[in-house]
């Protein structure tokens, strides 16, 4: 018999609205895509324990399918097997999040440093930072924690290298991770929106090395009151 809590996250994260996105390729890899996204967006929260039988059902899946799903996203650091006990959404470590860091810092930067002749092609980087302007007027303080991770998605795509995208696709959602744990996301969004802006005129103003700087600056003034906090926030709990 499904546990009643288990039961009512899979209802709360609209997996049965997703269904008709596996249309006939039912691939674990889709449904992988699918529960990263429920997993970034927080309707799984870490530790949380995730059901074969109410998420295979609500997606419409077989047992196999979800078990191949479920061991992709263990070996993207997002999922954690516990023997005897089942699968669990991770908790991320403080040690995991410098290594995040480390690992943004290294592509990201590369990707601007690496940017040929302008123009750039930063319509993606407008919107998000448009929306995380909106969202802060409006107070929306989850809208603006995903502004900002689609920022630096949208920067990261300049590279045009899908694999690059795949890997920080995964980078970023396990760092979401970390601000689910959180809980006040304006304190670690807020104070950066305005550094968003300066990145997006440099590189609209033609200039990635004024763009890298104040990206690494902006990348370790992150590390360091994130890390701060979530050790904090872990050891008092």
């Amino acid at each position: 018999m499904v546990d009643g809590v288990e039961r009512r996250l899979a209802e709360a994260s609209g997996l049965e609205t997703d269904r008709p996105l596996l249309g006939r390729t039912s691939t674990a890899e889709r449904v992988a895509d699918i529960l990263r996204d429920r997993i970034a967006e927080g309707y799984f929260p870490p530790g949380s324990r995730l059901s074969e039988e109410s998420i295979g059902g609500a997606l419409g899946v077989s047992r196999n399918t979800l078990r191949e799903a479920f061991r992709l996203l263990t070996h993207e650091r997002l999922l954690v097997h516990e023997l005897n006990r089942g699968v669990f959404v991770r908790m991320v470590t403080v040690e995991d999040l410098i290594d995040i860091y480390r690992v943004r810092g290294l592509v990201e930067c590369a990707t601007v440093r690496g940017l040929g002749e302008p123009p750039y092609r930063v319509d993606a980087i407008e919107a998000a930072v448009a929306a995380g302007e909106t969202a802060a007027r409006e107070r929306s303080w989850q809208d603006l924690a995903t502004a900002n991770i689609r920022f630096h998605q949208a920067i990261v795509s300049l590279a045009g290298s899908p694999r690059t995208d795949e890997l920080m696709r995964g980078v970023l959602a396990e760092l979401r991770l970390v601000f689910h744990v959180m809980a006040d996301p304006r304190r670690f969004h807020a104070p950066y929106l305005t550094r968003n802006r300066q990145i997006l005129e440099s590189l609209k103003a033609g200039d990635p090395g004024e763009a890298e700087r104040l990206l690494a600056a902006y990348l370790e003034d992150s590390r360091l009151q994130l890390s701060a906090a979530y050790a904090q926030k872990m050891s008092s709990d």
